[in-house]
């Protein structure tokens, strides 16, 4: 059956409602990837919300949880960096983003590791 941790389920629900917003195509998120050259943001977007969509499913399934871990801290370095780089006029408190996005990888990380442990009982 089912049933997904709490801290999974949170992780999860935080990825799907961005990949939702990404896909929304909401006017912050296109400000910050227009001042990316030589991308069109439309497509940006499409491409990450699915991308950040199907990390919250791969969440939920429980598979291969350390993985999921790892992908979700690429991830989230790879765009926090663009962001900063290229979008920076756009991030209202870059230092409050980071530090929001270290305690969502804690969390994320601390889920990993319970979905490990409990799959090797």
């Amino acid at each position: 059956m089912f049933k997904p941790s709490i801290p999974n389920l949170s992780v999860a629900m935080v990825w799907i409602y961005q990949g939702l917003c990404k896909l929304a195509q909401t006017p912050r998120q296109r400000a910050i990837l227009e001042s990316v050259p030589h991308l069109d943001p439309g497509a940006a977007l499409t491409i990450l919300g699915a991308t950040e969509c199907a990390v919250g499913l791969w969440i939920l399934s429980a598979r291969q949880p350390r993985a999921a871990a790892a992908a979700q801290t690429a991830l989230l370095v790879a765009m926090n960096a663009g962001g900063i780089f290229w979008g920076r006029r756009e991030i209202p408190d870059i230092p409050a983003m980071l530090l929001l996005n270290l305690a969502f990888l804690l969390l994320a990380w601390t889920a990993a590791n319970q979905g490990a442990a409990y799959a090797h009982r």
